[in-house]
């Protein structure tokens, strides 16, 4: 337990722990990279990462296992998991589709969506209780909760779902 009262070995677990946020974090960013098929971003980020992951293996691989660096290691592992999902939304790379459903006010949703400068496609469709209408559109991500609010403040009963979605071939796309 002299462990525990020594300042060397917490500030190695901590430098362990940061070393692991870090992996962690850039981890989480290169597989969103991937997934948007951002070949360069995620060569330069996997390479990063992977420096970062040794440098934080070897200090908890040296010498004798010590608690506090298997603890700063799991704990920046976890942390830097969250750490790096709260840097994907901040940035919102990429588009969404999104799907709107109103069983009333899909024309008037659709207006002041083009009033807005989007585009959409509206589709006529049959749901539970009769008509309705169905609307598409391709956003950028941070433009997400902006699209929401247009919605909603025309019809506060719409039914929502988004998807991201990897843009192929020419169409409209809001600047």
């Amino acid at each position: 337990m002299d462990w525990l009262l020594d300042p060397t070995a917490w500030l190695i677990a901590l430098g362990i722990f940061t070393l692991r946020v870090v992996d962690m974090s850039l981890d989480t960013l290169r597989v969103l990279f991937v997934v948007r098929g951002k070949k360069t971003l995620a060569w330069v980020l996997g390479f990063g990462q992977s420096m970062v992951f040794i440098i934080a293996i070897g200090q908890v691989l040296t010498g004798a296992l010590k608690p506090l660096s298997v603890l700063g290691y799991a704990a920046g592992f976890a942390t830097g998991n969250v750490v790096g999902m709260l840097i994907e939304e901040r940035l919102a790379i990429g588009h969404t589709l999104l799907t709107i459903i109103s069983s009333t006010r899909g024309a008037a949703i659709a207006d002041a969506l083009r009033a807005s400068g989007y585009a959409v496609t509206e589709i006529a469709g049959r749901g539970k209780d009769g008509t309705v209408t169905v609307l598409h559109i391709s956003v950028q991500r941070k433009t997400v909760n902006a699209v929401e609010t247009v919605v909603l403040e025309n019809d506060p009963t719409a039914f929502i779902t988004s998807e991201d979605v990897r843009p192929r071939w020419r169409g409209f796309w809001r600047a």
